[in-house]
């Protein structure tokens, strides 16, 4: 039984603390959150303790593991403080906002890293994970390009906005993250092009709501990610990888594969799952699930803590890309 604590009663915590519950050898004993309403009504809902003290769950040997998921400028707190007490930890993206942070992260916990799991959850999901098995197994010959389409149904609020990091360190580091899971290789340059079209409120943080980034990878491979904070027809996720010797497509996901034909319809299929809480459900409790199941078996987590710093290091070579209208080479 793994015994977890809660950092963060918010969506994405709900989203946990229900997967936490529901699966064999988990069990979710406590719930923080600096909103008490929110942190007790998890708690509550799944039979945990509320707490307001990070020291209650750091002190108490009952927590074998923790799970972070409050705002992205407590992580390194948390982190340095989990691995202090010994607790391994499966932590949102992004690790931070700030690179210079994350390093320092990184001396102060040295060898620890290893205790960290990254929350990139789309490595889990059944259909990336599928494309990298095919790609491992040579199904299309060599490596030579990689597309990913990535659409939110709709811009966030404003609040959300001011302390996203923008687009890159957002929203496309998930899309960075699986392009290395997929290619299991490193970029080497970008160049990223962006444009506010969908709504002005990103121009007020100096972020884009639209963008498209060209990455060529060390083996010579390119990969073309584009991104939208808006797409009316839902969550629009796609991946072709292609290859010497053939090509691979995940295609989006729907709630049934449904089509109708009659008199009036020619091809009218059902419509997109609307969120990545829908389209990722699976992904992020596959995500515990490994979490778990690499404590167990005192195996290496994956994605890791370098992972997270490499994700991060290529959207900030993107932002850099987009600020000064050049290529840009990454630099680990």
């Amino acid at each position: 039984m793994v015994r977890f604590a809660l950092f963060g009663a918010g969506r994405i915590g709900k989203m946990h603390a229900a997967n936490i519950a529901s699966i064999d050898g988990c069990a979710l004993t406590y719930v923080y959150d600096v909103y008490e309403v929110a942190g007790r009504q998890v708690a509550d809902l799944h039979g945990a303790k509320y707490t307001s003290s990070v020291d209650d769950i750091m002190t108490d040997p009952s927590v074998d593991a923790v799970l972070i998921a409050s705002p992205t400028e407590t992580h390194v707190d948390l982190i340095e403080q989990s691995i202090a007490a010994g607790k391994p930890i499966l932590c949102e993206k992004p690790i931070d906002l700030d690179i210079a942070r994350v390093n320092a992260c990184l001396h102060n916990i040295g060898d620890k890293a290893g205790m960290v799991q990254l929350g990139f959850n789309r490595r889990f999901d059944p259909n990336n994970s599928a494309l990298r098995k095919a790609v491992e197994a040579g199904e299309i010959g060599k490596l030579e390009k990689i597309v990913i389409t990535s659409r939110d149904p709709a811009p966030p609020p404003s609040a959300y906005i001011a302390k996203s990091g923008g687009m890159f360190r957002d929203m496309m580091i998930h899309d960075f993250d699986l392009m290395r899971f997929l290619s299991a290789d490193e970029p080497v340059e970008v160049t990223a092009v962006g444009s506010v079209l969908v709504d002005e409120e990103f121009a007020r943080y100096d972020d884009v709501d639209t963008a498209m980034v060209m990455i060529r990878l060390s083996s010579g491979a390119l990969c073309h990610i584009n991104c939208s904070r808006r797409a009316i027809y839902g969550h629009d996720q796609r991946v072709e990888v292609f290859g010497s010797e053939g090509m691979l497509i995940s295609n989006n996901q729907t709630e049934t594969t449904v089509s109708r034909y009659s008199k009036t319809l020619s091809d009218a299929r059902e419509p997109l799952l609307h969120f990545f809480t829908e389209r990722y459900g699976k992904a992020y409790r596959n995500q515990v699930e490994s979490f778990v199941n690499s404590l167990a078996e005192s195996r290496s987590f994956n994605p890791n803590f370098e992972d997270g710093r490499n994700a991060l290091i290529i959207a900030d070579a993107a932002e850099e890309s987009l600020r000064t209208q050049r290529t840009v080479t990454i630099k680990y």
